[in-house]
């Protein structure tokens, strides 16, 4: 299952997935042509997905075709999805995304994850300056009282922070909203978006759902979607497991 989330946690890798959902058995040169990257990777990219058992291959003669399997999406529903009411949070989700987005006329991300641990663990992940660095690359910086600058700092020894904003609501452990901006637009309200992690015991699991709001335009929607499903993945792996995922160049979720 660890494939499975680390192989979808990538951008070109699901947009692979929805071609060979639209058409099966293609190849390789016939999956390149919607792709704008070399040959090379995409053939890495596929790679992944065969070892996650997300793609199977035949062979015709001296091509190699490419499939769709639904298999493990399917074991990923029934043990991630279908026993948390998967109608009534989709229902729900899709609710609040369009009123919000009416009231804004900008676009919005929500993601919803569960992870096996506890509501404080996962706090102290998002806001613990050493465990944001062991996995998503960035430090999140703040003392996370209501009112707070808040900094997404390198772990280069630069200091440089990418992402800054203001802690809006801070209660331990159950809910976290800050606003987010890049360094230079500090200051502009018109630049600001707004992340809120909502942290929610379930059972022995605890259900995150991140909310990211106000942002810019389309182009700041795929960031965010690509982004986040990355750092999200890793943080699950990271809290569960102790370690997070083999590193990638973790995407910075659209500001």
């Amino acid at each position: 299952m660890d494939q499975v989330f680390k192989a979808l946690a990538d951008q070109t890798r699901r947009r692979l997935l929805d071609r060979l959902h639209e058409q099966g058995g293609q190849t390789l040169g016939e999956l390149c042509e919607h792709i704008d990257m070399t040959r090379q990777s995409v053939t890495q990219h596929l790679g992944v997905l065969e070892a996650a058992n997300l793609v199977s291959t035949v062979r015709r003669g001296r091509e190699k075709l490419h499939y769709l399997n639904p298999v493990p999406l399917h074991e990923m529903q029934e043990r991630w999805i279908d026993k948390f009411e998967r109608p009534r949070l989709l229902a729900l989700s899709a609710l609040k995304q369009r009123a919000e987005e009416a009231m804004t006329g900008r676009p919005n991300f929500v993601y919803v994850t569960y992870i096996r641990s506890t509501a404080e663990k996962v706090w102290d992940a998002l806001t613990d300056a050493d465990l944001t660095a062991a996995y998503w690359g960035h430090s999140n910086v703040s003392d996370w009282r209501p009112g707070s600058r808040w900094e997404h700092r390198r772990i280069d020894g630069s200091g440089i922070a990418d992402v800054v904003g203001t802690v809006v609501e801070s209660d331990r452990p159950t809910r976290l909203v800050t606003t987010w901006a890049a360094p230079e637009d500090e200051g502009r309200d018109d630049k600001y978006s707004r992340v809120t992690f909502d942290i929610q015991p379930h059972a022995d699991i605890v259900r995150l759902t991140v909310t990211h709001e106000d942002l810019a335009d389309e182009a700041a929607l795929g960031d965010a979607t690509s982004g986040w499903s990355a750092v999200l993945s890793n943080l699950k792996s990271f809290v569960e497991t102790g370690r997070p995922l083999p590193q990638e160049p973790w995407l910075m979720p659209g500001r």
